[in-house]
């Protein structure tokens, strides 16, 4: 099983969110589940990469292909209602970070 998202041909763009964890992580993982599900929906969502140290802290990039599909994800109803309780309740802190991935190379490539 490969842990990594299926990647197009650049451009495409990643949307990095690097967070710190609460101590009340209740509902968590099944809002998880919810927003995969939803963002896998949302036409121009790639795939998502993401991985927490055993301190809490996690980076979970999303690949999307247009500013569009990273702007309906924003939007979208329920990963408001999600974003609302992360910042009331699931993280101590994050940033949010919005990149254009020009190149990408993978081990293949470099073998």
């Amino acid at each position: 099983m490969s842990h990594f998202a299926p990647m197009p041909e650049p451009p495409y763009y990643a949307v990095i969110f690097a967070n710190q964890a609460s101590k009340t992580p209740e509902g968590y993982a099944e809002m998880v589940q919810v927003m995969l599900d939803c963002a896998a929906e949302i036409p121009g969502y790639i795939g998502i990469e993401s991985s927490r140290n055993t301190d809490g802290f996690a980076v979970t990039v999303s690949y999307w292909d247009s500013e569009d599909a990273i702007k309906t994800w924003r939007n979208h109803a329920k990963h408001q209602v999600a974003q609302k309780i992360g910042r009331d309740r699931w993280y101590d802190n994050f940033q949010l970070r919005v990149a254009r991935v020009e190149r990408q190379y993978d081990m293949a490539a470099h073998g």
